[in-house]
């Protein structure tokens, strides 16, 4: 790639949006305990920080309405990325008022201004990252970008850990809030820091929008060319859209909930202390990390040898990067060893679906509604690993519901990928609804887990739904070997 410098700028934005939505996770069991909060409660912030993507995306079409013409290509997407950080720095500032009166809706404010920042960055980025070289390479460079991301998740709750615990140790004060305030200002530094690194940049201000359908993934330009168009007036006209919005939606509810409610599984369950928490949170985050790796070595010209060895080791190659890096935080991980063969798992369900994307998504939909099923029948450290391997079927979910929900949709690409961006909500909503069943009296934290099992099934049903539709379409994926 001819850009290398303004491509390794621009994939940072990828790495704070990964820090900060698992650093949650860790906010989650603090402020529970510290401002005694009721199960439900505690995932407002979840609520907050995801329902903001769709407020944030709901204002950027309204105000580009408004103003005859994409906001965009008004001020320019690096422009728009700069912005976009500035408003996450502002979110952030608000944690040091919001710790010194220990007030949790302040806190749940600033949290959401972080999310409105973060949807303008994802609405510039994403086609950036395409833009800046070889389109024919554009989902390569998103699947990088999606591996930079991981890594944020992977080490922002052990990061964020750290600096809470280390001052907070096993206080119960609730003074002790002070402690997320070093954090958050230093993460509000950073954004703007990096605003002004994006202001000065090389990155192209503008890009080509002439050709939607030249923004596309690869592999779906590829499948698109024998598509027997329909002349609809929207993109929720078509089928593949609408019901791909419910999937994204339930996607995004279904791993943000596993994750969020998953300490207050293991202190209820484990009586794990809210300070040891950060290894497993890590890891469900990891999980993903270890999928995305898993499956982007089909997107690389190698021998069907090499892809079969690569395939084996890439999992335990990004599994040994979690590792080290809870060695570096200081954290045990021998509990986490055996984790390595629920791996083997994610492996075999590679290697079948082959990259298709809708045998991909129906297949590990399906693994992962198993693994809920039995972290809610078994107990102790079964049922955490049961969880945590939801991140590993989780982890392909997006890039497949993305290519097939906008398979198809030529002019309208653009509003269709517009819509699935604004589903991003689930993640707050889903979240929520299994923090309200998950009181003792109603059914608990454990079967509180039934949520996802739903949501799994939706998304297998979706998987098979979807190729049916697009085949009456004159689309098919079933010689695609790119994987993601």
């Amino acid at each position: 790639m001819k850009n290398n410098k303004a491509f390794i700028t621009l994939i940072s934005v990828f790495f704070f949006w990964g820090f900060v939505a698992a650093s949650n996770d860790i906010l989650i069991p603090v402020f529970k305990e510290k401002l005694n909060l009721e199960q439900w409660q505690s995932q407002m912030i979840s609520f907050a920080f995801y329902v903001a993507y769709t407020v944030g995306s709901v204002l950027y079409f309204g105000l580009s309405k408004a103003l005859g013409g994409d906001i965009l290509n008004r001020i320019g997407y690096k422009n728009g990325i700069a912005l976009g950080l500035v408003i996450s720095a502002f979110g952030t500032l608000m944690f040091y008022p919001a710790a010194e009166i220990s007030s949790f809706p302040l806190m749940i404010l600033g949290l959401f201004i972080v999310g409105l920042g973060f949807s303008l960055q994802q609405t510039a980025a994403n086609p950036l990252v395409i833009s800046i070289g070889d389109p024919s390479q554009g989902s390569q460079r998103l699947s990088m970008a999606g591996g930079v991301n991981n890594f944020g998740t992977t080490i922002g709750p052990l990061i964020v850990s750290f600096a809470i615990f280390g001052a907070v140790g096993t206080s119960t004060q609730v003074d002790s809030l002070d402690a997320v305030k070093a954090p958050y200002l230093i993460l509000g530094a950073a954004f703007l820091l990096a605003a002004l690194l994006f202001k000065t940049s090389s990155l192209p201000n503008q890009i080509n929008t002439a050709s939607e359908e030249t923004r596309l993934p690869e592999e779906a330009l590829d499948n698109q060319a024998g598509t027997q168009r329909t002349d609809k007036t929207s993109a929720i006209a078509y089928p593949q859209l609408w019901m791909g919005m419910i999937a994204i939606f339930l996607y995004v509810g279904v791993e943000v909930s596993t994750a969020s409610n998953l300490p207050e599984f293991m202190r209820v369950h484990l009586n794990t202390p809210t300070e040891k928490i950060a290894p497993y949170v890590s890891l469900f985050w990891a999980s993903l990390m270890i999928g995305r790796w898993t499956g982007a070595v089909g997107a690389f010209n190698l021998s069907q040898g090499l892809k079969g060895a690569f395939r084996f080791l890439m999992p335990y190659i990004a599994f040994g990067v979690f590792l080290v890096a809870n060695q570096i935080a200081g954290h045990n991980t021998s509990a986490l060893w055996p984790y390595a063969g629920v791996i083997l798992v994610l492996i075999a369900a590679d290697y079948i679906s082959q990259g298709n994307p809708a045998r991909q998504l129906l297949l590990f939909s399906l693994f992962g509604l198993s693994a809920l099923v039995v972290g809610m029948l078994a107990d102790g450290m079964v049922s955490v690993y049961a969880f945590m391997s939801v991140g590993l079927f989780c982890s392909t979910l997006w890039p497949c519901i993305f290519t097939l929900a906008i398979a198809g949709l030529g002019k309208h690409t653009n509003q269709g990928s517009g819509f699935l961006i604004m589903m991003i909500m689930g993640g707050g909503i889903i979240s929520l609804l299994q923090g309200v069943v998950a009181e003792d009296n109603l059914l608990g934290i454990q079967y509180s887990y039934i949520v996802g099992v739903l949501c799994f099934a939706y998304l297998a049903f979706y998987g098979w739904k979807a190729a049916s539709i697009l085949k009456k379409q004159g689309i098919s994926y079933e010689m695609s070997s790119g994987g993601h």
